[in-house]
Formats: structure tokens, sequence, C-alpha cells
């Protein structure tokens, strides 16, 4: 049995405890707030600030886990660095937890070190710096901080009065202490998708089959698998991949995400960790993306991964705002439709637009598994008291 500090413990967090536990792991589950997801299902817990170095020192010299697993962003990077370098095990690294912390960091070793293909970008730290960028690049242009999470402040520029806005709105969705943008250029992209890769401790990189998603806001709406591709673009794609993976490191899953044109692939983003879009694959095959995360981390054997057929997720969101714990109705009815399942998240307030639960549903084709997770997920309302 190994100790896992799992640092976030939303719903990526709590079916990562599921999976962990059900391999008979013990978990301390630890976030900014008490009653998080993961920390209903985890052994113990530990409110912090994780951006509070000296506080995530604190618990780690408490518990000494076997493993520190970051499940989010917003975590003090560097103390993960100096604790690696004390023999504590960061996954996949620390130096890749530092690195995808911000959407800078990996943007540059993907394009300048790696050459990776991705759209033309630029940063910038202040107003003034994002109007000169903006124009430089062109309109339509996409503006997101280098550190939010589920989209929080990403937006589409379409003309030079909208960069005011844009400023503001990406301001707002900032996660952590770093005021910063990145700008990109808008690509006529024809879907997106998300690839989850596997880097074994002992064995070859995995790649699951890849996910297609929609976002609204820079954020998930649903996600459907297996999308569709031209073999020679998956092929690029899963290249792409195996490079920035085993250039970071480690063991686990990462959700790497690409923009598909007609002809092409270009790197989007990364993840090392399991990716909101991949939760269809709590419902499209027998080891979830939680399962491989686990197993990777622990090294145990991932033999195959057996696929039951076209699947889909839809999120179910709340409209409201309370602190107070919200009513989930209508899951009964969601589930009387066949092949659906849900996830509620045991999230215990409330805001706008914040997921709180997901639908996951099969069919005999992508277009009807979407359709039938849509038609679930509107059965569920989210009642903040």
């Amino acid at each position: 049995m190994k100790k896992i500090l799992l640092l976030g413990s939303g719903e990526l967090g709590k079916e990562f405890v599921i999976s962990a536990k059900r391999l008979g792991q013990y978990v301390i589950a630890v976030d900014r707030y008490e009653g998080a997801p993961a920390m209903q299902v985890a052994d113990t817990f530990e409110v912090i600030d994780m951006l509070n170095g000296a506080e995530i020192e604190r618990v780690v010299q408490k518990h000494r886990p076997d493993v520190i697993v970051p499940e989010i962003e917003a975590i003090r990077t560097e103390k993960l660095i100096e604790l690696e370098k004390k023999g504590f095990r960061v996954i996949p690294t620390a130096e890749a937890a530092h690195l995808t912390m911000n959407r800078d960091a990996i943007r540059d070793v993907a394009s300048q070190e790696l050459k990776l293909k991705t759209a033309f970008f630029a940063y910038a730290t202040s107003l003034e710096e994002l109007f000169l960028s903006a124009k430089t690049i062109g309109f339509p242009c996409v503006v997101k901080p280098v550190m939010s999470s589920s989209g929080k402040g990403q937006s589409i520029v379409k003309a030079e009065s909208e960069i005011s806005k844009a400023w503001t709105y990406a301001c707002e969705g900032m996660r952590g202490d770093k005021q910063k943008v990145i700008i990109e250029k808008f690509i006529p992209f024809e879907y997106e998708i998300t690839l989850l890769t596997v880097k074994q401790s002992h064995g070859k990189t995995l790649f699951v089959e890849p996910i297609g998603h929609r976002q609204e806001h820079g954020d998930y709406r649903e996600s459907w698998m297996p999308i569709k591709m031209k073999p020679e673009l998956l092929l690029k794609a899963k290249r792409m991949a195996k490079k920035i993976t085993d250039r970071l490191g480690g063991a686990g899953v990462f959700g790497v995400e690409f923009f598909i044109t007609k002809n092409d692939v270009y790197f989007s983003e990364l993840s090392p960790r399991p990716h909101d879009t991949g939760m269809v694959t709590l419902i499209s095959q027998d080891l979830s993306e939680f399962d491989l995360h686990v197993r990777a981390i622990l090294g145990f054997p991932i033999p195959n991964i057996k696929y039951y057929g076209p699947s889909a997720s839809a999120v179910v969101l709340s409209t409201g705002s309370s602190d107070q714990p919200p009513k989930i109705q209508g899951v009964e009815d969601a589930l009387k439709l066949k092949n659906v399942d849900v996830r509620v998240f045991g999230k215990p307030s409330t805001r706008p637009n914040r997921r709180m639960a997901v639908v996951l549903a099969r069919n005999s084709n992508i277009q009807k598994a979407k359709s039938l997770a849509i038609k679930a997920a509107k059965k569920i309302k989210v009642i903040s008291p």
C-alpha cells in the first residue's frame, strides 16, 4: 500500500481517489476548502492554501507520503521542486507540474524547444501590451490567462473594441498570483481533441482513443469518443504527444490537447493529469483515465484497454449562487434512459456555470451517444438554497 497526497480535491480528484482505493491505496486529499469532492472518499484530508509553500511543506512533512499527486494547476510548484530534491516523488515530475502550471512555460517548451506546431502567439502583462499584441497577431484572436482552470477567463476577441473587456475577463479568471495573458491567433480548426497519453514506469507509452469535445467560454461542456480522424493526423498527434510527454518525464496520464484542421495538427495545451474531457472514459472503457493514472503511477501493468463503443458525456451546471449544499434533482429521471450513467460531484456550494455533475452515455454511434447524454443532462437540475 502506498500513501498518496492528492493536491486538489475536485471532481477529477474524487474519481482518482475512488480508483486508488479500489487498488488498496491510502489517500490524503488536500484543498483550500473543507468538504471538497475528493475529501468525501479519501482516508483523511487537509485544508490549506496550496499557493503557500510553507503550508505544502507542513502537510508533506506531517504525512510523509510515498507519492505527491497534483490535481490542479494553482499550486506553489517551486515547493514541489524543493520537495522532490528532498526525496519525495511528485507526479509526473515536479518540473512537469511547474512547467504546466503556466500556459506560457509549457507553450515555450512546445514551440521553441520541441518545435511543435502551435498557433502564432504572444504574451501580455498589461492592457497596453495586450492592445499591441492583439493588433500584431490580428483578429480574431484568443485571449486567456496563463494560469487558470476549466477555461476561466478565456475569450475570443473579434475586434479592437473588445480588447479591454477581454483583459478584464482574463484578470477575473486568473488563478494564482501571476497577472499575465497569452494571445493566440485563432485557428479555423475543424475540431479539437484530447489525446490521453499514458506514460508507464515500466512499458511503452499508451494512447486512449481520441476524444472530441465542445467548449463554451473556454470550458468543457460535452465530450465524445472515439472521434473519427484521418489516420495520418492521428499518427501525427500521437508523435507530438509522445515527444512532449517524453520531455516532461515521469509516469501517469497526460491530457494533451490539439486543434485539428483539414490537413494539419496544432498543439494547444497539456495537463500532466487526467483531463475533464476524459470523464467520458468512465463509461467508454473498462479502465477509465483515473484507473490508468493510478496504475501508471504505481507501476502496475496495463495489458490492454477494452472499449465498449461510441460514448459521450455532458456536464450539468449550476445557475444560482449559494454557500449551502445544493439539491440535485432529476437523477432518477436521467437514469431511466438506457445506457446512461450519472456522476454527482458533491460540491458543497454553487456559483453560476459551476460543474456539479456529469452525464455519461453509450449508443450505436457517436451522434446518438451525444444526443442521449444531452437529453439525460437536461433532466437534471441544480437547486441552490
